[in-house]
Protein backbone atom coordinates (compact mmCIF):
# COMPACT_ATOMS: atom_id res chain seq x y z
CA UNK A 1 0.00 0.00 0.00
CA UNK A 2 2.98 2.23 -0.54
CA UNK A 3 2.87 5.28 -3.04
CA UNK A 4 -1.06 5.91 -2.42
CA UNK A 5 -2.88 8.74 -2.25
CA UNK A 6 -4.66 8.97 1.23
CA UNK A 7 -6.66 12.02 2.84
CA UNK A 8 -7.13 12.75 6.11
CA UNK A 9 -8.76 14.61 8.39
CA UNK A 10 -7.99 16.23 11.87
CA UNK A 11 -4.33 16.21 10.88
CA UNK A 12 -2.73 19.16 12.62
CA UNK A 13 -2.88 17.36 16.29
CA UNK A 14 -3.12 14.06 17.93
CA UNK A 15 -2.80 10.51 16.19
CA UNK A 16 -4.01 12.42 13.12
CA UNK A 17 -0.76 13.82 12.98
CA UNK A 18 1.44 10.92 13.78
CA UNK A 19 -0.74 9.25 11.32
CA UNK A 20 0.44 11.51 8.91
CA UNK A 21 3.99 11.09 9.54
CA UNK A 22 3.83 7.87 9.40
CA UNK A 23 2.11 7.59 6.32
CA UNK A 24 4.41 10.52 4.63
CA UNK A 25 7.63 8.27 5.70
CA UNK A 26 5.59 4.98 3.77
CA UNK A 27 5.95 7.75 0.54
CA UNK A 28 2.04 8.21 1.14
CA UNK A 29 0.45 11.27 -1.03
CA UNK A 30 -1.31 13.22 2.03
CA UNK A 31 -4.06 15.75 1.49
CA UNK A 32 -4.75 16.64 5.01
CA UNK A 33 -8.13 18.05 5.06
CA UNK A 34 -7.62 20.98 8.46
CA UNK A 35 -9.77 23.84 9.87
CA UNK A 36 -6.78 25.91 10.46
CA UNK A 37 -4.83 26.69 7.46
CA UNK A 38 -2.07 28.19 9.15
CA UNK A 39 -1.44 25.22 11.18
CA UNK A 40 -1.87 23.26 8.22
CA UNK A 41 1.20 24.89 6.43
CA UNK A 42 3.14 24.57 9.96
CA UNK A 43 2.20 20.81 9.84
CA UNK A 44 3.11 20.53 6.13
CA UNK A 45 6.56 21.68 6.88
CA UNK A 46 7.29 19.62 9.68
CA UNK A 47 6.05 16.56 7.79
CA UNK A 48 8.52 17.70 4.85
CA UNK A 49 10.98 18.21 7.16
CA UNK A 50 11.06 14.74 9.15
CA UNK A 51 10.65 12.31 6.47
CA UNK A 52 11.72 14.02 2.72
CA UNK A 53 8.30 13.53 1.34
CA UNK A 54 7.38 16.43 -0.78
CA UNK A 55 3.88 15.32 -1.81
CA UNK A 56 1.84 17.10 0.83
CA UNK A 57 -0.89 19.16 0.54
CA UNK A 58 -3.42 21.03 2.83
CA UNK A 59 -7.03 21.43 1.98
CA UNK A 60 -8.96 23.91 4.15
CA UNK A 61 -12.17 22.20 5.66
CA UNK A 62 -14.00 22.17 8.58
CA UNK A 63 -16.22 18.93 8.82
CA UNK A 64 -18.87 21.21 11.22
CA UNK A 65 -19.87 23.14 7.99
CA UNK A 66 -21.22 21.52 5.41
CA UNK A 67 -20.54 24.33 3.04
CA UNK A 68 -16.95 24.22 3.71
CA UNK A 69 -16.44 20.77 3.33
CA UNK A 70 -18.69 20.31 -0.45
CA UNK A 71 -15.95 23.86 -1.24
CA UNK A 72 -13.15 21.10 0.34
CA UNK A 73 -14.26 18.18 -1.73
CA UNK A 74 -15.02 20.27 -5.13
CA UNK A 75 -11.06 20.91 -4.96
CA UNK A 76 -10.22 17.74 -4.68
CA UNK A 77 -12.35 16.40 -7.42
CA UNK A 78 -10.47 18.91 -9.26
CA UNK A 79 -6.87 17.96 -8.59
CA UNK A 80 -7.25 14.11 -8.48
CA UNK A 81 -8.73 11.11 -10.09
CA UNK A 82 -8.36 8.46 -7.40
CA UNK A 83 -8.03 8.42 -3.93
CA UNK A 84 -6.66 5.31 -2.43
CA UNK A 85 -7.58 5.81 1.51
CA UNK A 86 -9.59 8.52 3.04
CA UNK A 87 -9.07 8.45 6.99
CA UNK A 88 -11.54 10.49 8.77
CA UNK A 89 -10.23 10.94 11.61
CA UNK A 90 -11.09 14.95 13.21
CA UNK A 91 -13.63 14.34 16.30
CA UNK A 92 -14.86 16.29 19.37
CA UNK A 93 -16.53 16.92 22.08
CA UNK A 94 -18.36 20.01 23.05
CA UNK A 95 -19.05 20.69 26.81
CA UNK A 96 -22.33 22.56 25.99
CA UNK A 97 -24.95 22.22 23.17
CA UNK A 98 -23.86 24.44 20.10
CA UNK A 99 -25.42 25.06 17.17
CA UNK A 100 -23.25 25.33 13.56
CA UNK A 101 -23.57 27.78 11.32
CA UNK A 102 -26.20 25.25 9.50
CA UNK A 103 -27.82 24.86 12.83
CA UNK A 104 -26.62 21.85 13.23
CA UNK A 105 -25.67 20.26 16.67
CA UNK A 106 -22.18 20.76 16.57
CA UNK A 107 -21.20 16.70 17.76
CA UNK A 108 -23.19 15.20 15.27
CA UNK A 109 -22.09 17.99 12.75
CA UNK A 110 -18.05 17.62 13.36
CA UNK A 111 -18.11 13.30 14.49
CA UNK A 112 -20.34 12.41 11.61
CA UNK A 113 -22.31 14.38 9.31
CA UNK A 114 -19.35 16.17 7.93
CA UNK A 115 -17.24 12.97 7.01
CA UNK A 116 -20.32 11.45 5.32
CA UNK A 117 -20.76 14.36 3.28
CA UNK A 118 -17.25 14.78 2.80
CA UNK A 119 -17.22 10.76 1.84
CA UNK A 120 -20.30 10.47 -0.33
CA UNK A 121 -18.44 13.67 -2.33
CA UNK A 122 -15.26 11.77 -2.62
CA UNK A 123 -16.97 8.31 -3.71
CA UNK A 124 -16.17 8.40 -7.41
CA UNK A 125 -12.52 8.99 -6.90
CA UNK A 126 -13.06 6.32 -3.99
CA UNK A 127 -14.25 3.66 -6.41
CA UNK A 128 -11.31 4.85 -9.06
CA UNK A 129 -8.89 3.55 -6.27
CA UNK A 130 -11.06 0.63 -4.41
CA UNK A 131 -10.64 3.16 -1.55
CA UNK A 132 -10.20 1.91 1.83
CA UNK A 133 -12.10 4.49 4.35
CA UNK A 134 -11.03 4.51 7.94
CA UNK A 135 -13.51 5.92 10.54
CA UNK A 136 -11.73 6.79 14.18
CA UNK A 137 -14.22 5.68 16.26
CA UNK A 138 -14.57 4.41 20.21
CA UNK A 139 -15.17 2.28 22.92
CA UNK A 140 -17.14 5.19 23.97
CA UNK A 141 -19.99 3.82 21.38
CA UNK A 142 -20.83 1.37 24.48
CA UNK A 143 -23.03 3.04 26.22
CA UNK A 144 -25.11 4.62 23.74
CA UNK A 145 -28.74 3.21 23.03
CA UNK A 146 -29.95 2.41 19.06
CA UNK A 147 -33.32 4.90 20.62
CA UNK A 148 -30.87 8.07 20.67
CA UNK A 149 -30.76 8.37 17.09
CA UNK A 150 -34.74 9.45 17.19
CA UNK A 151 -32.82 12.91 18.71
CA UNK A 152 -29.42 13.30 17.47
CA UNK A 153 -29.25 16.71 17.90
CA UNK A 154 -30.68 17.26 21.12
CA UNK A 155 -33.81 18.50 20.10
CA UNK A 156 -36.09 17.39 22.84
CA UNK A 157 -33.96 16.32 25.77
CA UNK A 158 -30.84 17.82 27.90
CA UNK A 159 -27.66 17.77 26.06
CA UNK A 160 -25.12 15.81 27.58
CA UNK A 161 -21.69 16.13 26.28
CA UNK A 162 -21.06 12.75 27.18
CA UNK A 163 -24.18 10.98 25.72
CA UNK A 164 -23.42 12.91 22.50
CA UNK A 165 -19.97 11.78 22.19
CA UNK A 166 -21.02 8.04 22.46
CA UNK A 167 -23.99 8.47 20.01
CA UNK A 168 -21.31 10.29 17.12
CA UNK A 169 -19.08 7.09 18.20
CA UNK A 170 -22.08 4.37 17.75
CA UNK A 171 -23.31 6.53 13.95
CA UNK A 172 -19.19 6.16 13.20
CA UNK A 173 -19.64 2.54 13.64
CA UNK A 174 -23.45 2.52 11.74
CA UNK A 175 -21.51 4.87 8.59
CA UNK A 176 -18.25 2.05 8.15
CA UNK A 177 -21.07 -0.48 8.24
CA UNK A 178 -23.12 1.06 5.79
CA UNK A 179 -20.67 2.06 3.17
CA UNK A 180 -20.11 -1.58 2.97
CA UNK A 181 -23.62 -2.52 2.43
CA UNK A 182 -23.87 0.39 0.00
CA UNK A 183 -20.32 0.36 -1.53
CA UNK A 184 -18.62 -3.02 -1.08
CA UNK A 185 -19.45 -4.66 -4.15
CA UNK A 186 -17.51 -2.13 -6.10
CA UNK A 187 -14.44 -2.39 -4.68
CA UNK A 188 -14.56 -0.43 -1.11
CA UNK A 189 -13.81 -1.21 2.33
CA UNK A 190 -14.33 0.43 5.28
CA UNK A 191 -13.09 -0.10 9.02
CA UNK A 192 -13.96 1.29 12.44
CA UNK A 193 -11.53 1.70 15.35
CA UNK A 194 -10.90 2.35 18.29
CA UNK A 195 -7.55 4.40 18.92
CA UNK A 196 -7.03 4.03 22.85
CA UNK A 197 -7.39 6.46 25.71
CA UNK A 198 -5.06 8.95 24.24
CA UNK A 199 -3.17 11.76 26.14
CA UNK A 200 -3.68 14.49 23.69
CA UNK A 201 -5.53 18.20 24.36
CA UNK A 202 -9.44 15.98 23.71
CA UNK A 203 -11.71 16.99 25.61
CA UNK A 204 -10.26 20.51 26.71
CA UNK A 205 -13.11 22.07 26.46
CA UNK A 206 -14.84 20.09 29.20
CA UNK A 207 -15.47 21.63 32.56
CA UNK A 208 -16.86 20.46 36.27
CA UNK A 209 -16.75 16.36 35.93
CA UNK A 210 -15.95 16.11 32.84
CA UNK A 211 -12.45 17.94 33.58
CA UNK A 212 -12.22 16.13 36.64
CA UNK A 213 -12.74 12.71 34.72
CA UNK A 214 -10.28 13.48 31.75
CA UNK A 215 -7.52 14.53 34.81
CA UNK A 216 -8.29 11.62 36.42
CA UNK A 217 -7.84 9.19 33.49
CA UNK A 218 -4.43 11.06 32.37
CA UNK A 219 -2.23 8.80 33.91
CA UNK A 220 -3.59 6.11 32.02
CA UNK A 221 -3.54 7.44 28.79
CA UNK A 222 -1.07 6.12 26.28
CA UNK A 223 0.69 8.73 23.92
CA UNK A 224 -0.67 9.87 20.30
CA UNK A 225 1.98 8.10 18.29
CA UNK A 226 0.77 4.57 20.32
CA UNK A 227 -2.99 5.57 19.62
CA UNK A 228 -2.11 6.04 15.84
CA UNK A 229 -1.05 2.65 15.24
CA UNK A 230 -4.46 0.88 13.93
CA UNK A 231 -5.24 3.77 11.91
CA UNK A 232 -2.01 3.32 10.32
CA UNK A 233 -2.04 -0.34 10.59
CA UNK A 234 -5.76 -0.20 8.58
CA UNK A 235 -4.55 2.32 6.23
CA UNK A 236 -1.31 0.41 5.14
CA UNK A 237 -1.60 -3.27 6.14
CA UNK A 238 -2.67 -5.74 2.74
CA UNK A 239 -5.03 -8.54 2.77
CA UNK A 240 -7.30 -7.65 5.24
CA UNK A 241 -10.04 -6.83 2.34
CA UNK A 242 -12.46 -9.79 4.02
CA UNK A 243 -12.55 -8.05 7.40
CA UNK A 244 -14.43 -5.12 5.80
CA UNK A 245 -16.91 -3.08 8.02
CA UNK A 246 -15.25 -4.51 11.27
CA UNK A 247 -13.91 -2.33 14.30
CA UNK A 248 -10.46 -2.55 15.28
CA UNK A 249 -8.94 -2.38 18.62
CA UNK A 250 -4.99 -2.96 18.96
CA UNK A 251 -4.67 -3.84 15.28
CA UNK A 252 -7.38 -6.93 15.73
CA UNK A 253 -11.59 -6.83 14.95
CA UNK A 254 -13.14 -6.42 18.75
CA UNK A 255 -16.62 -6.38 20.07
CA UNK A 256 -18.85 -3.34 19.30
CA UNK A 257 -22.07 -2.86 21.34
CA UNK A 258 -25.20 -4.54 21.04
CA UNK A 259 -26.78 -1.33 19.90
CA UNK A 260 -23.91 -1.18 17.01
CA UNK A 261 -25.14 -4.19 15.25
CA UNK A 262 -28.51 -3.31 14.73
CA UNK A 263 -29.31 -3.16 11.59
CA UNK A 264 -32.44 -1.10 11.27
CA UNK A 265 -30.72 1.52 13.50
CA UNK A 266 -27.90 2.01 10.77
CA UNK A 267 -30.14 2.23 7.27
CA UNK A 268 -32.44 4.87 9.22
CA UNK A 269 -29.43 6.85 10.16
CA UNK A 270 -28.13 6.48 6.56
CA UNK A 271 -31.30 8.02 5.10
CA UNK A 272 -31.73 10.56 7.40
CA UNK A 273 -28.14 11.67 7.36
CA UNK A 274 -28.89 11.82 2.97
CA UNK A 275 -31.92 14.32 3.97
CA UNK A 276 -29.84 16.54 6.15
CA UNK A 277 -27.04 17.07 3.38
CA UNK A 278 -29.90 17.73 1.08
CA UNK A 279 -31.25 20.31 2.90
CA UNK A 280 -28.16 22.58 4.29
Amino acid sequence: MSHKITLITGATSGIGKETAIALAKKDHTLYLLVRDGTRGEQLKQDIVGQTGNQDIHVVLCNLADMQSVRKAATQINERLTTINVLINNAGGIFDEFQHTADGLEQTFATNHLGHFLLTLSLMPLLLNGKGRVINVSSEAHKPAKTEWINDMQFEHKEYSAFKAYALAKLLNIYFTKSLVDHFGAQGITAYALHPGLVNTGFGGSLSGLGSLLMMLARPFMITAEEGAQTSIYLATEPGIESLSGQYFKKKKPAKISSAAKYVPARERLWQLSEDLVRNV
